[in-house]
């Protein structure tokens, strides 16, 4: 990774080390908060150590940084994982039941853009910011979208994971209620048995993507391009997409860190303050995501642990963790919550534009 040195003269000890020096420190630091997180089995330790870690550092005003390539190479490779999950046979499912489908992803995209609109109102966050934050989708994705349409990322992370970290905690919670569920991962295997060729594949599809990107000036390029043609090309056959770990968690790392680093000392105290407002718009998604799958039951017949799970408003890949390890209609889960992933990628920068400006004519005087 190289390392640039593009900040104000430092003023406190650790920023006045030698860049590998504070590098160095940023990988340790890394490890041991990935270590922490897997231990107390909190969802997405692989990009929230990483990121925690760049936090911690960036409040002491060090001048390490991730470049922007391998930034984006990271985000194509994201793209590349969240392609391998969107299969065929979850868009068929999405297909077979579109009508249960669309009412509960629309009611959900609903719900988190009208408490988008009431943060940015009540100025807890900006415009597009609010909106993307809010956004129930994948974290990464979001964050990644969000950054693309110039909202401000470092608060868009902190609102996305936050929710990852307490729905992931509700769904843990409830399945275990529900059929004792472990809900827990497998131990991890770093090193797998690796198909090359696929892995050769898959890295020219993200190089090749993030190429594209630059070549067409598409800002979101480097994240959506992989993972639409990732999509298409897995799904005729004409690659394999292979991501051992070891690739996928240093990608993880790269976000984490570029998010990370970029935070100071005045936004992390803004977040802190905006922290118990976050937490209570959370957590009145969560309900309201919770009396969706009580609809889903009451008149689509689903069973009331796949409704819930279901429904949660994102950390698709920790829900799929428990769905997996619980007796629930696992294709029905990821066919929902992919399909609302698919929604808001497609929706969310036009909604994010529209809440902005409403709330901007709001705060100026004017007729929403």
């Amino acid at each position: 990774m190289a390392c640039s040195d593009t900040s104000p003269a430092p003023q406190g000890r650790l920023a006045r080390q030698p860049l590998p020096a504070q590098f160095l420190l940023l990988v340790l630091l890394s490890v041991v908060m990935v270590a922490l997180l897997e231990l107390l089995r909190l969802p997405a330790a692989l990009l929230l150590g990483p990121m925690v870690a760049a936090i911690i550092l960036a409040s002491a005003e060090v001048r390490v940084r991730v470049p922007r390539l391998p930034f984006q190479l990271a985000q194509a490779v994201i793209g590349c994982m969240i392609a391998r999950v969107i299969t065929p046979a979850t868009l068929a499912e999405v297909a077979a039941d579109w009508p249960i489908f669309l009412a509960g992803v629309l009611s959900v995209v609903a719900a988190s853009a009208l408490l988008g609109w009431l943060l940015a109102r009540a100025q807890v966050l900006p415009g597009t910011t609010a909106v993307w934050g809010s956004s129930p989708g994948a974290a990464a994705a979001m964050v990644f979208m969000a950054e693309a349409h110039g909202a401000d990322v470092r608060l868009v992370a902190f609102m996305q994971y936050v929710r990852v970290v307490l729905v992931a905690v509700a769904a843990s919670a409830v399945a275990r209620i529900w059929v004792g569920a472990g809900g827990g991962a497998p131990a991890p295997v770093w090193f797998p048995e690796t198909d090359w060729a696929g892995l050769a594949m898959t890295l020219a599809l993200a190089w090749g993507c993030v190429g594209l990107s630059m070549a067409l000036r598409f800002r979101s390029g480097p994240f959506l391009l992989p993972l639409v043609l990732g999509v298409a090309l897995e799904g005729a056959g004409l690659i394999r997409i292979e991501l051992p770990l070891w690739l996928l968690a240093l990608s993880y790392a790269m976000v984490g860190w570029s998010i990370g680093l970029r935070f100071t000392r005045s936004i992390l105290r803004h977040a802190m303050r905006a922290l118990p407002r976050l937490v209570a718009s959370i957590l009145l998604l969560m309900a309201i995501c919770g009396a969706f799958a009580a609809a889903l039951v009451a008149f689509a017949g689903v069973d009331p642990l796949t409704a819930y799970l279901a429904t949660s408003p994102g950390g698709a890949d920790s829900v799929a963790i428990i769905a997996a390890s619980s007796d629930v209609d696992v294709s029905f889960v990821m066919a929902m919550q992919t399909s609302r992933f698919l929604v808001v990628l497609v929706t969310g920068p036009a909604l994010a534009r529209l809440i902005a400006r409403l709330v901007r004519r709001r705060l100026a005087g004017g007729t929403p």
